[in-house]
C-alpha cells in the first residue's frame, strides 16, 4: 500500500508546491531549458528573502525550525493562499512523540439528528474527519445511497460509477473533494484511517493519485452542485458545509434549491418516494410505481 507522506512533510509540500507556480506569474523570465517544471529552489530563495542553502536545508529536511516568519515569506513566494499557509505552518511543526491514543468511535449528538430530520426539503448528512458518513436525513439518502450512513464520501466520488452518472460537474465535484479532505484532515498524514483511505484510492483511481499529488489545501464551505437523478432528472442544488463545535472536524452538509425554482419542486417529488437501496437494481430502487421511472420533462 503506498505511503500517504515520507519522513520529511514539509520538503515534500515545498517541492510540490513549487512545481505548480509558473515563473512567468512571479515576475521571472523563463530562459534556458527547465529540468523540472515551475519555479528552481534558487528562485524561490530569493522571492522568499532567504539564502538558497538555507531553502535547499528545508527541502531536503536538513532544517526542520523554520519561523512562522521564514515560512510566510515562502508561501507568498509559492503564491499560497492563507488557507494553504496555515497547512505549511502546520506540518512544519514537530511532531510530538509519544504513543498515539486509539481514535475513538465517531458519534453525533441528539440534537443533530433531530435537527436534519425536521429538514422536510433539505437534504443534509453529516461527515466525520475522514469523510465517513455518520449521520443522514431520508432526502440526503434519496438524492444518493452514498450519503447514507456507513459509507465514505471520498471513496464513493472516485470509485462509484453512480457518482459519475449522478454529478454532471463530476470532475469540478472530484476536483474539490480531495483538497478538501486535506483540509479537514490537517498535518496527520500518518492516522491508520487516512492511510487506509489514500492507499485504496491510490491503487484504484488515478484520478486521485493525481489530485492527491498536487497537495492542495481548500475548504471550500458552499457551492452549487448540478446532479442528474435517476428518478427525478435535472436537479440544481447549492450546499453548505458547516464544522460542528465540540466534534473532532465533524461537519454538517446541507443541499437546498431555490424556492420556487424546477429544482425544488423536482426535490419535492423526490421526498415523497421510496429511492432506497436495492442491489438487485443497482444504486436506486424505486418502490413507488411505473410512473416515476422516467424523470418529469421541463417546462
Amino acid at each position: 500500500m503506498p505511503n500517504v507522506d515520507d519522513a520529511n512533510p514539509l520538503g515534500r509540500y515545498l517541492r510540490t508546491r513549487r512545481s505548480l507556480v509558473p515563473p512567468d506569474v512571479v515576475g521571472l523570465s523563463d530562459m534556458g531549458n527547465r529540468r523540472v517544471p515551475g519555479l528552481r529552489r534558487e528562485e524561490v530563495a530569493f522571492l522568499a528573502g532567504i539564502s538558497s542553502d538555507y531553502y535547499v536545508r528545508l527541502e531536503q529536511g536538513r532544517d526542520r525550525h523554520p519561523s512562522e516568519q521564514v515560512l510566510r515569506s515562502i508561501a507568498r513566494a509559492l503564491q499560497l493562499d492563507e488557507e494553504a499557509t496555515q497547512y505549511l505552518i502546520k506540518i512544519a511543526k514537530p511532531k510530538v512523540s509519544g504513543r498515539k491514543r486509539p481514535r475513538k468511535p465517531e458519534k453525533v449528538s441528539d440534537g443533530i439528528h433531530t435537527l436534519i430530520n425536521s429538514w422536510p426539503l433539505t437534504a443534509a448528512y453529516v461527515h466525520g474527519k475522514y469523510m465517513d458518513v455518520l449521520a443522514a436525513n431520508s432526502l440526503a439518502i434519496a438524492l444518493s445511497p452514498y450519503n447514507a450512513p456507513g459509507q465514505n464520501g471520498v471513496l464513493a466520488a472516485f470509485l462509484e460509477p453512480e457518482m459519475r452518472e449522478l454529478h454532471t460537474d463530476w470532475d469540478e465535484m472530484t476536483a474539490r473533494v480531495v483538497p478538501y479532505l486535506r483540509s479537514i484532515v490537517g498535518a496527520d498524514m500518518e492516522e491508520s484511517r487516512l492511510v487506509e483511505l489514500v492507499g485504496e484510492l491510490s491503487l484504484r483511481s488515478e484520478r486521485f493519485r493525481r489530485l492527491w499529488a498536487r497537495q492542495d489545501v481548500t475548504h471550500r464551505t458552499t457551492g452549487t452542485s448540478k446532479l442528474n437523478h435517476p428518478q427525478v432528472g435535472s436537479i440544481e442544488l447549492h450546499y453548505e458545509k458547516l464544522l460542528i463545535p465540540g466534534t473532532d472536524m465533524q461537519a454538517l452538509i446541507t443541499y437546498h434549491a431555490i424556492p420556487g425554482s424546477e429544482s425544488e419542486e423536482r426535490l419535492r417529488l423526490l421526498a415523497t418516494m421510496d429511492t432506497s437501496f436495492d442491489p438487485s437494481r443497482g444504486a436506486y430502487g424505486n418502490r413507488v410505481g411505473s410512473e416515476f421511472n422516467t424523470p418529469p420533462q421541463a417546462t
